[in-house]
């Protein structure tokens, strides 16, 4: 991290936790502050710019009021987050409920929307052109332009998958090191095993969870490396050779809410609603029903 960004850095939401008489130690919402610099490309209006358009610089502290946030996430995320049809450009899914729940919880409405493939996405979220990543792995690249609000609101579990004909004898991540794997582009499995995979293993990233699929039951790699109920939700439906996972999980992960440093609505006011939205939300354990919801509905939009 560099020195500004690391001047920068402080806690989100400690006012609102006092305020709200919460034991600190309970909630830990640290995260790199946006420096004044930053800015987002929101109209006056308070509506988002197109996705791709140019960021337009906001002068530093402008009041101008946050009437609406832009949330998206992973297309390809069953069944947490997916698009419902190629002509569709909203996002469906348990995380698109719980961003419903959320503008409730804060005022705010929140538009949760397609922008894109999971690298686009995060391309967005550096530009500022949308506010909210409706679930993200922690990573310590991504703090240079996102915040995460603590604590994550779901777990999840990382797994290798691999043809039931042809399985991979794998017990440990070193067994994967004479095996050629697959994933999708931009994809985070945890700080350690990304940088185990970036040393020891021959991976090749695709597009799509789906190409990623074809080219395991094809035989074109060994394995596949992805989260464990949405890659169970493609294969339910892909056809082809039978796929199946292995254990144990390589990585265990929480998916966290995470507010652009670049949002023009990135303040402490909103900062604080969200630490105790979130807070909120794991006590209430509301996100269960969300993702019963989830598979309920990609069930019923599957082919």
């Amino acid at each position: 991290m560099s020195l500004r960004s690391l001047a920068a850095t402080s806690v989100i939401g400690f006012g609102a936790v006092v305020a709200a008489s919460m034991p600190l130690a309970m909630v830990v919402p640290l995260v790199a502050l946006a420096p004044a610099w930053m800015t987002s490309a929101h109209a006056q209006s308070g509506s988002p710019s197109a996705p791709g358009a140019a960021a337009s610089p906001v002068p530093a502290g402008s009041t101008a009021a946050c009437t609406q946030l832009v949330a998206s996430g992973n297309p390809q995320y069953p069944p947490y987050l997916w698009r419902p049809s190629e002509e569709d450009n909203r996002l469906v899914g348990a995380n698109a409920e719980l961003m419903q729940w959320l503008a409730h919880e804060i005022g705010i409405p929140i538009d949760t929307r397609y922008v894109g493939p999971w690298g686009r996405v995060q391309e967005e979220m550096r530009a500022g052109r949308i506010d909210l990543i409706a679930g993200a792995f922690f990573t310590l690249p991504r703090t240079e332009y996102m915040d995460y609000f603590h604590p994550a609101f779901r777990e999840t579990r990382s797994v290798v998958w691999a043809r039931t004909a042809s399985p991979v004898n794998f017990k440990r991540w070193s067994d994967l090191v004479a095996h050629q794997g697959v994933t999708v582009i931009n994809n985070s499995f945890g700080v350690e095993f990304d940088q185990y995979a970036r040393q020891s293993l021959k991976i090749t990233q695709v597009a799509s969870i789906d190409q990623a699929i074809q080219m395991l039951q094809r035989g074109r790699a060994d394995y596949l490396i992805y989260e464990d109920s949405p890659a169970e939700a493609y294969v339910a439906r892909s056809g082809g050779e039978a796929i199946r996972p292995l254990m144990p999980a390589v990585a265990h992960e929480g998916l966290f809410l995470t507010l652009a440093h670049r949002s023009r609505c990135n303040t402490p006011e909103l900062r604080g609603k969200l630490a105790r939205a979130v807070y909120k939300l794991s006590q209430e354990r509301v996100m269960n029903r969300f993702i019963e919801q989830g598979i309920q509905l990609w069930k019923r939009q599957a082919p």
